[in-house]
């Protein structure tokens, strides 16, 4: 099944570039309430999961025990921009467990916001663990692990104590199978496992009203979006779609993107979940139709559906800052 083109990238008035994908907008109880493309077909979710890997922080009582706050919870939920508040906070999370950037196995490398590598290149500084998109993430992992009284070293392993912890509540929340024939290994080196994207969508319409999760991972999944919602910035970063869509959304929108075009979101208001892929893995498609999607499943009339709007349909500058063009939603999207 050939998913059907759902973005359009225009210069001037023609179509230049075309962008291919699936989509799915599903319930607590698995209704499908929008299903677009291949469904079905399992993807590697990436970072759009986080906030399900980071249910073992809240229920094993790491996160009340070293006392962390909404920011915190943020950013072990989090694909950072490696900006200054950013590393700062998750160096203080590793030391309220005692650790610091050594313990961490994800790898080192620039931050992702421009700025922020510009003034650590010209203060002659390099890139270190706490850089990584997933240093909080990570944080939570290894915090989780001194807690618990579990050895951190290897924590990245799939047979590691803390791992299993996340893929079961990985299985949980979603309902799909996460097998070793089903796992690869994230660019953070922890695993991550291929899974349709309606299991992905149901998943997180879970996470958003608590239906089919126990009262304490209910009550946790509620406590990360909270956080989520209330501290965008820890998120994502400047400039970042994940940081604009949830200021934007004041508490009623949860997004997290994933790398090669996957995000999942939420409207906990209406009791939904999606879950979107972008077939060729761009960024800037995943973003177009992840702010479409959640304007159509709002009501006529609702102001926050004009700024989703205009999300959903970026312009596209040249080096000069002359705009050239725009991306749009298309097919299915594109009403």
């Amino acid at each position: 099944m050939a998913n059907p083109v759902l973005v359009e990238a225009l210069r001037g008035g023609v179509v230049e570039s075309r962008h291919r994908g699936a989509v799915a907008v599903v319930d607590a109880d698995g209704g499908q309430v929008v299903a677009i493309g291949d469904v079905e077909r399992p993807v590697f979710p990436r970072s759009a999961v986080k906030a399900i890997q980071a249910l073992p922080l809240i229920e094993s009582g790491t996160a009340d025990a070293y006392r962390f706050g909404n920011r915190e919870i943020a950013l072990a939920s989090a694909s950072h921009s490696g900006e200054p508040a950013h590393i700062e906070l998750a160096q203080a999370m590793l030391a309220r467990a005692g650790l610091d950037e050594t313990a961490y196995e994800c790898g080192a490398h620039w931050p992702t916001n421009h700025e922020t590598t510009l003034m650590l290149a010209r203060t002659g500084g390099a890139p270190t663990q706490l850089h990584n998109n997933c240093s909080g993430k990570h944080a939570g992992f290894l915090c989780t692990c001194v807690h618990s009284g579990i050895d951190h070293r290897g924590y990245v392993g799939h047979d590691h104590a803390v791992q299993e912890m996340v893929r079961e509540a990985l299985e949980a929340v979603t309902g799909a199978a996460h097998g070793v024939d089903a796992c690869g290994t994230d660019g953070c080196s922890i695993p991550t496992y291929a899974v349709p994207l309606k299991n992905l969508a149901q998943g997180f319409a879970r996470m958003a009203t608590g239906k089919g999760l126990s009262s304490t991972r209910a009550a946790a999944a509620r406590r990360i979006f909270a956080a989520c919602t209330a501290e965008p910035f820890y998120v994502a970063g400047t400039g970042r779609a994940d940081t604009a869509m949830m200021e934007a959304g004041r508490g009623r929108l949860f997004t997290k993107g994933g790398a090669e075009g996957v995000f999942c979101a939420a409207i906990p208001e209406r009791g939904l979940g999606i879950a979107l892929k972008c077939d060729d893995g761009a960024g800037r498609a995943a973003e177009v139709m992840v702010a479409a999607v959640l304007h159509d499943l709002l009501p006529e009339g609702d102001p926050l559906r004009a700024v989703l709007a205009a999300m959903a349909r970026p312009a596209l500058k040249n080096w000069r800052g002359i705009e050239v063009g725009a991306l749009r939603p298309a097919g299915a999207l594109g009403g």
